[in-house]
């Protein structure tokens, strides 16, 4: 028996409908088992921290547990793979950073597609600032670049390739004429021993590393911090912006991904939880005092910042030619 080309096609449609109502009834539904975040970094730093404020804060709102899973390796990627090859039921989600955007420009092979993992929302971010050792002569971020020109120029301590402090550095070189060489370890904690241990002129460290070598120990010389803002726990540090440099932007985010197929409606519902999790007065007051500042937003705002960061870092990674060989 033959099947004439327009049943075919009224079946199709009546596919697409009966899978668009139900999608809408599970995102109805959803939640009603406990979530999982996962973090691709290990415990303790700022994309952890965020994590579970927002988890902790998210899980009120939808009135089911949120399980923070720490998945660290191959800078960020295998707790990115884990996400992108899982259900998109709702249930599994990305903790981000801005390695979900760099990281395919840079590693020769990656596990994923860039688009099997959608942009959520903006859970908040770190302000990256650039130290050097107490006793260093230099007293602001333009008498560091000038004297990284001289001779052979300054080691520069990153948390690996395509770190966001490799990205200041490189940031640095390619727009400023800075002479930083990239020197890469393991953790931010490894990179901020290594300013202090005097195995490297400086690095650029998030503010919630940063700002206890500052204020508590005195160890650390900030010279500036690279976001757009200054970091509300520590005002009195100026921005690069401020002090010349307005192509210096970049700090450590945290946000939410979904793999592919995540119903739209289950992505705006967990947005809308992060975002009313991150004005909560407590959560608010809690992250300014670590030298985190809480963000949230729309589903469409982060998409916004996703697709210009990724062309933003994209243009960085090829003038410094940042790709693996």
């Amino acid at each position: 028996m033959s099947i004439s080309r327009r049943s075919v096609m009224q079946a199709t449609a009546l596919l697409a409908v009966l899978t668009a109502i139900g999608s809408a009834q599970a995102a109805d539904n959803w939640p009603s088992r406990p979530i999982r975040f996962i973090v691709p970094f290990s415990a303790g730093g700022a994309n952890d921290l965020l994590a579970r404020s927002a988890a902790e804060g998210a899980s009120r709102v939808l009135g089911q547990p949120i399980v923070v899973e720490n998945r660290p390796g191959g800078g960020g990627t295998v707790g990115a793979d884990l996400v992108a090859k899982s259900q998109p039921d709702g249930y599994t989600w990305l903790i981000s950073a801005a390695g979900v955007i760099s990281n395919s420009q840079i590693k020769k092979r990656m596990p994923f597609k860039d688009d099997d993992l959608l942009p959520v929302v903006m859970i908040g971010l770190a302000p990256s600032v650039i130290v050097v050792p107490k006793s260093a002569p230099y007293q602001n971020l333009r008498e560091f670049i000038e004297a990284s020109k001289q001779g052979e120029g300054f080691n520069f301590a990153t948390a690996g390739t395509g770190s966001t402090p490799h990205f200041v550095a490189e940031m640095l070189n390619v727009k400023y004429g800075a002479k930083l060489q990239p020197v890469p370890y393991k953790s931010g904690s490894e990179s901020t021993t290594a300013v202090l241990g005097g195995q490297v002129e400086g690095t650029s460290e998030a503010s919630i590393i940063a700002l206890p070598h500052i204020l508590k120990d005195g160890k650390f010389k900030p010279l500036a911090t690279t976001w757009t803002q200054r970091i509300s726990a520590y005002p009195q540090l100026s921005t690069a912006v401020e002090q010349g440099f307005p192509d210096l932007q970049i700090a450590h985010w945290a946000g939410l991904h979904a793999p592919k197929g995540t119903a739209h409606a289950t992505m705006d519902k967990l947005a809308a939880a992060v975002d009313k999790a991150m004005r909560e007065p407590a959560t608010v007051e809690k992250l300014k005092a670590l030298g985190i500042e809480p963000v949230g937003g729309t589903r469409a705002d982060f998409i916004k910042f996703t697709d210009a960061e990724r062309q933003r870092l994209g243009e960085i990674v090829k003038a410094a030619k940042m790709q693996e060989q």
